[in-house]
């Protein structure tokens, strides 16, 4: 039997997001890990709106979160304040 392995990204997390445009594989598990520095302000919250989830990131920690893939789009992300701004976006596999 095959499984498709996890597709895991890493986002640093200072003066923004660092890549903010990640691109994932449609159906292929996936997860993000947020590395923080220990300036994070008001990076020090995650807000995924189209998913309904909000995180609070810790300073100079990684946060993983796990992103549906189940269809293709975008799901966008912010800090708290919305002046930081990320997306992903999932691809046909």
């Amino acid at each position: 039997m095959f499984f498709k392995k996890d597709q895991v990204k890493k986002v640093v997390v200072d003066a923004g997001y660092k890549p903010d445009v990640i691109h994932l594989k449609r159906g292929v598990p996936a997860k993000l890990k947020f590395k923080t520095s220990d300036n994070l302000g008001c990076l020090d919250e995650l807000v995924f709106k189209e998913l309904d989830q909000t995180y609070n990131l810790e300073k100079s920690s990684t946060k993983v979160i796990e992103i549906p893939t189940d269809q293709a789009g975008e799901i966008n992300f912010a800090c708290g304040m919305d002046m930081f701004r990320g997306k992903v976006i999932i691809d046909e596999a």
